[in-house]
């Protein structure tokens, strides 16, 4: 697993900015910005096919930021045709994005002086992550894992659901982006 990479080999990169919860190419959706998503329902069971989806939360200055990024998100799914889940792949790939949500989001709360922005990016084949922060510390699954042994288990979780994920920093300025990539269920 990279931790240095900003995406994937092949995979898109950065989002131009401005984009807060709309297709490529599409007016920003109503309410984008505060977290709104209204649930669809697919027909069949199956995504619709559509262009990428960004949808942005501001986290600064807020409390229950880690709730209040798994609603978020939840929202999110629901808009982007991951939930309802039709079988059990599906809502386990859901559950999937939202522990990965959780554990950055808390990444930040203990390590990283608090969240700034969840940035949720989706197209018909993956979901990305990505925690905004001002924290100066590099995100690593503590080694070697113990599984008995309480905490720590923050980005080791990351580390096995994930396709790939890494860390973003821009130089001059503080703090950095942690992405994780996840794949939608077959």
């Amino acid at each position: 697993m990279s931790t240095t990479r900003p995406y994937s080999p092949g995979e898109r990169g950065p989002e131009p900015s401005g984009a807060s919860g709309a297709s490529e190419g599409a007016a920003p959706a109503v309410g984008a910005t505060a977290g709104a998503a209204a649930p669809s329902v697919p027909t069949d069971g199956t995504p619709r096919s559509r262009g990428r989806q960004v949808r942005r939360l501001r986290l600064e200055g807020e409390s229950g930021v880690v709730p209040l990024a798994r609603d978020f998100t939840r929202q999110a799914l629901y808009a982007w045709d991951w939930l309802p889940a039709a079988t059990a792949d599906r809502r386990a790939a859901a559950e999937d994005v939202l522990l990965v949500v959780s554990e950055l989001v808390t990444n930040a709360c203990l390590h990283a002086e608090g969240p700034e922005e969840l940035r949720l990016t989706c197209d018909n084949k993956v979901i990305r992550v990505e925690v905004s922060d001002r924290g100066t510390g590099q995100p690593a699954p503590r080694t070697p894992h113990r599984a008995g042994r309480p905490g720590g288990h923050g980005m080791f979780i990351v580390q096995r659901l994930c396709l790939d994920w890494g860390v973003i920093r821009i130089s001059g300025t503080p703090g950095k982006t942690v992405w994780a990539e996840l794949g939608a269920p077959a």
